[in-house]
Order: structure tokens, then sequence, then C-alpha cells
């Protein structure tokens, strides 16, 4: 960003007022949208977040309805087994093969209770993940609801700027090349330690425009002869006389 020409203090001061301004221009552009444009980011998230949690709940549900039929499917082939076991204890030849039938359907009517255990429990799980899947869904229906409702205010207020936020950043970047490299960092140094983001401003009612500190007349003396760029001693912002600072005008 090195200039060609050698600018007069004058000339640098100008140049940073304007930018100051157009930037200022679009931090009020920003301002209008405040904070809807990480809601909207937010919620986003947050509803992408509950929408993996009811996917993941509904494939829990579904595991556990498999194994439900899984228990199920074992119980029929117990008692299926215990039947055919009773028709054997009718043709036992002693007691040897009475007693291990007889085990075999304790063993079968053991495995039935177990699984019907298994079963209670798990029809009580998926009551549990149903009641936190409608509690998810209900979440999202909320958060996409008022998703909605910030999309539409930020679609608005982004429309109704969209044409002079456009146009200052051009005015911004012309701006930006207009002032040498060293000023630029102080520049966007000095703008990053603000919230208001303002780097240059100026002398109003003996005071410093930004920290309204006062400023002594053998300084504001200085400031008015344009001759070096002065920093307020509080603030460190770039300070400029009234009069040059009304002379820059900011047009679109």
């Amino acid at each position: 960003m090195a200039q060609v020409k050698d600018y007069s203090v004058e000339e640098k001061l100008s140049s940073l007022i304007k930018l100051q301004k157009v930037d200022s221009k679009l931090d009020g552009i920003k301002v209008l949208k405040g904070e809807l444009p990480i809601e909207v980011s937010d919620l986003e998230d947050e509803i992408a977040g509950l929408n993996a949690r009811q996917n993941r709940i509904e494939e829990e549900i579904n595991g556990i309805q498999q194994f439900i039929e899984d228990k199920k499917t074992l119980i029929k082939d117990s008692q299926e087994l215990i039947k055919k076991y009773e028709k054997q204890s009718d043709n036992v030849k002693n007691n040897r093969e009475f007693e291990a039938i007889n085990k075999e359907m304790e063993m079968q009517v053991l495995e039935v209770k177990l699984a019907e255990k298994h079963i209670k429990d798990a029809t009580e799980d998926i009551a549990e993940k149903a009641r936190q899947l409608e509690v998810a869904k209900k979440a999202v229906d909320t958060k996409e609801t008022n998703l909605k409702g910030k999309k539409s205010e930020l679609e608005k207020i982004i429309k109704e700027t969209e044409k002079e936020e456009s146009q200052y950043k051009k005015l911004e970047g012309a701006a930006r090349e207009a002032v040498e490299e060293r000023l630029l960092i102080s520049y966007d140094r000095i703008r990053n330690n603000y919230r208001n983001g303002l780097a240059v401003v100026p002398v109003e009612r003996d005071s410093c425009g930004g920290c309204f500190n006062a400023i002594p007349p053998q300084k504001q003396s200085e400031i008015k002869q344009r001759k070096k760029i002065i920093v307020c001693e509080n603030c460190g912002r770039i300070m400029v006389d009234d009069d040059l600072n009304n002379a820059v005008e900011v047009k679109i």
C-alpha cells in the first residue's frame, strides 16, 4: 500500500478521516443488524444438534424394538421346546431321562421368564426414549419458529441496507488504499481496541472526541496546524481539528 507521492500530514489526516467515516457508516449498518447474524447461526447449530439427537434416539428405539422382537422369538422357541419336552416326558423309560427332560424344561421356563423381564425393561426404555424424542421434537419446532422470525428480520434489514453497504464497502477499499501502510496498521489496531470502532476523532469542546479527556490549548493549537499526527495521551486515538473533520465528506 506504499504511496508513490509523498503526502502532506494534512492529506494523510484527511485520508484517515475519510476511512473512519466510511467505517463508521459500515459499523452503523452492523448495529442495525445487531446480534441477529450470531443468533441465526447459533439457532442453526442448535437445531442441527437437536436433529442429530432425534436421529440418535430413533436409532436407539429401533434397536430396542429389534431387541424385543428377538426376545419374543426366543420365548416362542422356548415354548415350542417346552411342548416338545412335555411330549417326550410321556415316553420316558427311566428316572434319569425324566430328570434330564425336566431339567431342560426348567431351563426353558427360566429363559422365558428372563426374556419377559428383558421385554418389560426394554418397553420401559422405549417409553422413556419416546418421551425424550417428543421433548427434542418440540424443542426443534420452537427453535425453527424462532429461527424463521430471526431470519425474516435479518433478511429485511439486509434488503434495506444491501445497496448502501455494498457502496460503502467499495468506498472503504478505496479509502484504505489511500492510507499509507504504517498508519493503516495503527488505525486498525486502535479501532480494534474500542467497541465503537473510533480510531480518528475530532477535538470538540476542548476535549478528545473519543474519551472526552480535556486537551490543553497548546496541544489543540498543534492539532490545528496539521503538521504532525497527534494522538490522545489518554486513549491513544488519532486527533484532528473539527474544521478538517467537517471538511471531509463521504458520499455514495
